[in-house]
């Protein structure tokens, strides 16, 4: 049965997914959607037996359903290889009363990789079904993670080119050499004087330049996105929620068809907004524990229903969750709205010229699966530390904040679910954070960022990953710098049009 796609905002219908894949963004701003959530049509008993390929067929094939089984399943093959450094892709820990779902075995060491492994094989296969002959532009804005798993997954791919933004001062120092050390004769990373919101708002309105699109197609490009709030990032993550259910019946953790609970550390909401939708297919998830830093735009949106983004933005231990303006989110508006474009658009405008909107009481209570929770960089250090220090198991500051936020919930609320914690990147890619969290910040001061990743590894026992150590003496390639309001400009200049 074939699935289409619709803009939350209403402009586009009837949309393929493989079209949806390769625009990104709908031309009216909006966020394409399936026009529905299909069921999940394999037992779980099933699904226990399967390994994560497997998994990551049978739940994809239900979204994207113009792409054959040959083609689905090569992109997956291609995508979920030894890139990774565990043959179970996303293997689940067992510590301190939770399960946490190790999202950091890819290629760059954080949960991007899940996703932006397989969204260039998509995306080169949907521009081949849709005779694409232009050269596809990929643009994005980035927090830390995406723009270096992007970069990563587009490197040298025919036909492509990806133009990463991030601010400058806003990403951890193995982030920031993650990405600027980055090869690729088809990879620009640019450095803005601002923040994430800035980096976003700016990618946004160049997808919306008309004049600027114009300019492209006669240059023989087309824009297309690898954020998160294109639809082939957001399928490949429903993935690894069902197979973390799959692996809690296999091993005896939890009875067939047990509610769980999932706690996602949360920033541009895509995340847990996927483990929303494994919900939507039937997967037994009871409350989404909606986890935010300092940033808690999500917090009080859950607390209050009310969105308000004017706010001072707070540059935390947890970069990656730096945000006030979440992306995602308005894909749960449209469908707390019964799927009326109108109302979406009307908020997102809202949003756009006055900075908040206010959803109704019968979209609160559509909502109400969703609970927020946050924890400022203390309760987050303080929970890493005594993690470590009771069972050995060290997590890194955004896995910290979900943590945190979990245990706060279940005191308050004695819910005794079962728990899924998403894992979202290694203690190694915010190593000094991290030491600073487990041994105090008189340690570490003095010391240089490698040298504090030596030292957490002799502290953990755990080795180096591979991407932190190809980046101690690799050459710094990206060196581009602009202000905000330059970076159309500077994006032209990269494309020499």
């Amino acid at each position: 049965m074939s699935l289409s796609y619709q803009s939350t905002r209403g402009g586009e219908a009837g949309v393929t997914a493989s079209q949806a894949i390769l625009k990104g963004l709908a031309d009216d701003g909006g966020l394409f959607m399936p026009t529905t959530i299909p069921a999940l049509d394999v037992p779980v008993e099933r699904l226990a037996g399967m390994t994560y390929q497997e998994t990551a067929y049978e739940v994809m094939k239900l979204f994207l359903t113009d792409f054959t089984e040959e083609e689905l399943k090569g992109c997956i093959e291609k995508a979920y290889d030894s890139k990774f450094d565990t043959e179970e892709i996303a293997p689940l820990a067992k510590a301190d009363g939770a399960y946490f779902l190790e999202l950091y075995h890819g290629s760059t060491i954080a949960f991007k990789d899940m996703a932006l492994s397989i969204l260039p094989h998509l995306m080169t296969t949907a521009a081949k079904k849709n005779h694409v002959d232009q050269e596809i532009v990929i643009l994005t804005a980035t927090s830390g993670d995406t723009g270096k798993a992007a970069m990563a997954g587009f490197a040298d791919v025919p036909g492509t080119r990806i133009i990463v933004f991030y601010p400058k001062d806003g990403v951890s120092k193995v982030q920031e050499l993650q990405m600027r050390t980055q090869k690729g004769e088809n990879t620009s990373v640019v450095a803005i004087h601002g923040n994430f919101d800035d980096a976003q708002t700016g990618v946004k309105k160049i997808f919306a330049d008309k004049d600027l699109a114009a300019d492209l197609a006669d240059h023989g490009f087309q824009f297309s996105s690898a954020n998160s709030i294109n639809i082939g990032r957001l399928v490949p993550q429903i993935v690894y929620y069902v197979y973390a259910y799959a692996k809690l019946f296999e091993n005896g953790e939890i009875e067939k068809d047990e509610t769980i609970n999932v706690t996602v550390p949360t920033g541009n909401f895509g995340n847990i907004l996927a483990a929303y939708f494994a919900k939507r297919m039937g997967l037994p998830i009871k409350t989404l524990i909606c986890a935010s830093n300092d940033n808690k735009v999500l917090y009080d949106f859950f607390t209050t229903g009310t969105y308000d983004r004017k706010r001072e933005f707070i540059l935390t231990n947890s970069p990656s969750m730096d945000i006030l303006i979440s992306s995602n989110l308005e894909r749960l508006i449209y469908l707390s709205a019964g799927c009326d474009a109108s109302v979406s658009a009307a908020l997102m405008r809202e949003l756009s010229e006055n900075g908040s909107y206010t959803v109704t009481d019968e979209m609160r209570r559509f909502m109400e699966d969703f609970v927020g929770g946050y924890a400022d960089q203390k309760q987050n250090a303080d929970t890493i530390r005594r993690i470590f220090k009771d069972t050995g198991y060290l997590v890194d500051t955004h896995t910290g904040v979900a943590a945190a936020v979990y245990y706060d919930y279940a005191n308050r609320t004695g819910d005794t679910a079962k728990t899924v914690i998403a894992s979202t990147a290694s203690p190694f890619k915010f190593s000094r954070s991290v030491m600073e969290a487990v041994q105090g910040a008189d340690e570490t001061g003095a010391m240089d960022e490698f040298a504090v990743v030596d030292a957490l590894s002799s502290l953990s026992g755990v080795p180096v990953p591979q991407a932190v150590e190809e980046i101690r003496t690799a050459p710094v390639r990206h060196n581009l710098e602009c202000d905000v309001d330059r970076m159309k400009d500077t994006v032209k200049g990269i494309l020499k049009i």
